[in-house]
């Protein structure tokens, strides 16, 4: 098991683990909008695991298990959570484990998360985790304590190949999309275009953005490409 550091003592470790134990676990919160076929989701608080990592935290031989299936085909929010702790003791509990496993651990969080747990985050892209601060994972089983891998994941636009002549994008630009509520409209500006053969076209933006804009009253959303961009 991963040695832990001593900013954060064994005593405190073993009691988060019990209130881990003894709490129900929180299910995994979005706002989904459809704006015909563009869909735009908040992605809360969640981690990515390793294969090595779950079985440190949950047992020998365990495997995440599908609580829930995701918009993205073959992606889903687990039955498993683990209780983030960072500097100072802070901590937050039963944060959703997404799977499938990916080779290496990753925390996404919201700005105002990393507020609560005593960390200054970056904004990056999923899987640019160099440089970037480090936390401990609890679960039932074990503790591991990660040297790197807590980001505020940047806004996203997930797309099929073939949506990218529809806006005239390519693989890796950036985009800005309107959002338009009864009382106001918003303009979130330099989404990643993320583009495969099996994803299908859906923006992902973080809690503290689909609350700021009021995601949940939107009337429409436009997909706008930056002219001024320089992406690749």
């Amino acid at each position: 098991m991963t040695t832990i550091n001593n900013t954060i003592d064994r005593a405190v470790i073993e009691q988060v683990v019990r209130r881990m134990l003894t709490e129900s676990s929180g299910g995994e919160s979005a706002d989904n909008t459809n704006n015909g076929d563009l869909k735009v989701n908040v992605s809360a608080r969640h981690v990515h695991l390793s294969d090595e990592h779950v079985e440190q935290l949950y047992g020998p031989g365990h495997t995440l298990t599908p609580m829930k299936w995701l918009y993205q085909d073959g992606f889903y929010a687990a039955e498993e959570t683990v209780m983030v702790v960072g500097p100072r003791k802070r901590m937050l509990p039963n944060v959703r484990v997404l799977g499938p496993t990916r080779p290496f651990s990753q925390v996404e969080l919201a700005f105002t998360d990393a507020i609560q747990l005593g960390l200054d985050i970056p904004v990056r892209h999923s899987g640019k985790i160099d440089g970037t601060p480090g936390c401990v994972l609890v679960g039932p089983k074990g503790v591991v304590e990660l040297e790197q891998g807590v980001i505020r994941a940047a806004r996203h636009v997930h797309m099929h190949m073939s949506d990218l002549p529809r806006f005239g994008v390519s693989n890796g630009d950036l985009m800005d999309l309107k959002i338009r509520t009864p009382m106001s409209s918003v303009v979130l500006e330099d989404l990643l275009v993320r583009a495969d053969e099996t994803t299908k076209l859906e923006v992902h933006i973080d809690t503290d953005e689909g609350n700021a804009c009021n995601l949940k009253a939107a009337t429409s959303f436009e997909l706008v490409k930056k002219t001024d961009c320089d992406c690749h």
